[in-house]
């Protein structure tokens, strides 16, 4: 009895890993420019747990803020300098490139206009929504995206709690892609935010998946929903889009 209880207290073995989508295209790894990693050093440990699992290219993607966090392409690429030196520094052989997650804020239709986001591979640009109401100018924003070629991803739509399936599938209507954090699967951020994880999966929405990672706690997290089915029918049974960043 006590074996059986020991047993089932352990966690599932984890058979595969992250190779299949070779790239993490969310991620907060860039040492000192937002909430995520701090020091180099702390930007080290989390892409070495990202190596370790699978991770074969590395897209930082520092917020951009009007009123938090105030980054620029400068100092983006700066941070990203710094971080590529101690790569080198420490022989770890990885891609690291640097995009940009820009809140959906006052400051954000101007940098459309303007043509100032931060893209990554062949003009995808990332962009978040406030976690408390949706911005009454989302469809008129997204279409200007696509006119001036950008291809937009909403990062996390999983954590809004507002938007529902019908809603999110209109905004893929208007041609915008979504990326799920995995660690979204593991229950990290709340039982309805997973809930709404796997419905998205369930509904076949989701075109990127990457870590969001910030920290080690997230690291941990993004390796334990490797142990949850529905990264497992993402990663063999979906037509992720994360490779086309290679």
């Amino acid at each position: 009895m006590f074996n059986f209880l020991k047993k089932s207290a352990q966690k599932k073995e984890i058979t595969f890993n992250y190779e299949s989508i070779m790239v993490d295209m969310h991620s907060h790894v860039l040492p000192g420019i937002d909430d995520g990693a701090q020091t180099t050093q702390e930007s080290i440990a989390l892409i070495r747990k990202m190596m370790g699992l699978g991770i074969k290219k590395i897209i930082a993607t520092p917020h951009i803020m009007a009123d938090y966090y105030k980054n620029t392409p400068e100092t983006i690429n700066n941070a990203l300098e710094i971080l590529k030196a101690e790569l080198i520094s420490k022989e770890i052989n990885i891609v690291v490139e640097a995009a940009a997650e820009h809140y959906f804020d006052e400051t954000f239709e101007p940098r459309i206009e303007d043509r100032k986001l931060m893209i990554m591979g062949d003009n995808y640009a990332l962009f978040e929504f406030s976690f408390i109401n949706k911005p009454p100018n989302a469809t008129k924003a997204l279409g200007k995206m696509n006119d001036m070629g950008y291809k937009p991803i909403l990062a996390h739509p999983e954590r809004y709690p507002y938007m529902d399936i019908e809603q999110l599938r209109s905004l893929k209507e208007h041609g915008c892609s979504l990326q799920l954090n995995t660690i979204s699967l593991t229950g990290y951020y709340g039982k309805e935010v997973k809930k709404r994880a796997e419905n998205l999966i369930n509904n076949e929405l989701i075109d990127f998946i990457s870590s969001d990672m910030h920290h080690l706690r997230h690291a941990e997290a993004f390796e334990n929903a490797l142990r949850t089915p529905y990264l497992e029918k993402l990663l063999f049974d979906y037509p992720l889009k994360n490779s086309l960043l290679m």
